[in-house]
């Protein structure tokens, strides 16, 4: 079993700077990629950043260039680096680990769980 929290959201003004943090327990070893996703009131919840086994990234056109993800040596804990914030940041922020499970027989079972959420205000 793998369990996920996230910690680091707040309130922030426009162009400031946040970083959300998010730890993994359980059998880190299954796990083949670390995710960020949000969901603003009324949205549905997007994919924002991705971080794989191998240490490759991606992310969502609206926050290339403007947020990072990233993760400790011992792949425990993923960072969110959110910087020059708007107001359409603001949202409920998930982090989520995915990855297989296998059972007795030796067959795999895909998994993706989820964090509680932190929030993330951009006003001024």
């Amino acid at each position: 079993q793998v369990q996920v929290v996230e910690s680091g959201g707040g309130l922030v003004q426009p162009g400031g700077s946040l970083r959300l943090s998010c730890a993994a327990s359980g059998s880190i070893s299954s796990i083949n990629a670390r995710e960020w996703y949000r969901q603003a009131p009324g949205k549905e919840r997007e994919l924002v950043a991705t971080i794989n086994r191998e240490g490759s990234t991606n992310y969502a056109d609206s926050v290339k260039g403007r947020f990072t993800i990233s993760r400790d040596s011992d792949k425990i804990t993923v960072y969110l680096q959110m910087n020059i914030l708007k107001p359409g940041d603001t949202a409920v922020y998930y982090c989520a680990a995915e990855g297989l499970h296998y059972n007795d027989h030796g067959l795999p079972t895909a998994y993706r769980v989820w964090g509680q959420g932190t929030q993330v205000t951009v006003s001024s």
